[in-house]
């Protein structure tokens, strides 16, 4: 079963995942998954000690990523930065504007509905079929979030002005997210990114291999790898 959080860089968001890890050691197995990558990569920093149980739960994943990395699928997870419309939000129209519809309804009898159309109104009409095409078709389509991480060429290289270079790509359907520069060793740190595409409109190893590792951005960068790519 899917598992939601909201805002998980708030004291509230945070306080909530720490309950929810009071008794949990994964956020939906009983072993790592790409369901706690998710989360992982949704925080901006390691949470503060305050946070008992996010705080053992983030440093046993920021280990398993250093060591060997996480392949278990999961049970599916979402982090979003505020609370979805409930259907009570959605409203129900006001006695007044029944009537007033009804009325409205009223005076659509003296107009002619089977007139001759003319050429204007025919290409609104194709016009306005051709942006409910569109935009059902982009409802349709996927999406996924991908954690990247993106390696420099050693410890000289600015990580400031990397992640300045990656940020810069724009795409149709490519959405930067949170950052967080990791160490690897000997002085050099890599940074993990997180992203979220359009199936339909992005293809990551095209990211990769046509944005972020040709000039002049391979000027920082050396090498990415993708961390997790889960569906939303």
């Amino acid at each position: 079963m899917a598992v939601t959080f909201y805002d998980v860089n708030s004291p509230a968001g945070l306080k909530k995942l720490d309950d929810y890890l009071l008794t949990r050691s994964y956020i939906t197995s009983y072993q790592a998954s790409k369901d706690d990558i998710t989360v992982y990569g949704a925080l901006s920093k390691a949470p503060s000690a305050e946070y008992v149980n996010v705080s053992r739960w983030y440093n046993h994943i920021d280990a398993l990523l250093r060591i060997s990395g996480v392949s278990e699928e999961g049970c599916g997870v979402t982090v979003e930065g505020s609370a979805p419309i409930t259907e009570e939000a959605i409203a129900t129209p006001p006695i007044g504007d029944t009537k007033a519809a009804a009325a409205e309804d009223d005076d659509d009898d003296d107009v002619d509905l089977f007139g001759e159309e003319t050429e204007e109104e025919k290409k609104a009409a194709e016009e306005r079929a051709a942006a409910v095409k569109k935009s059902a078709k982009k409802k349709d389509s996927g999406k996924s979030s991908v954690l990247l991480d993106v390696k420099p060429w050693d410890d000289e290289t600015d990580m400031k002005k990397l992640e300045e270079a990656v940020r810069s790509v724009e795409m149709e359907g490519l959405f930067w997210g949170a950052s967080k520069l990791v160490a690897v060793g000997y002085g050099i740190k890599k940074l993990q990114i997180m992203l979220s595409i359009v199936d339909d409109l992005v293809s990551v190893d095209d990211l990769i291999e046509e944005r972020l590792t040709v000039e002049p951005i391979n000027e920082y960068v050396q090498s990415c790898d993708i961390v997790a790519f889960n569906k939303i």
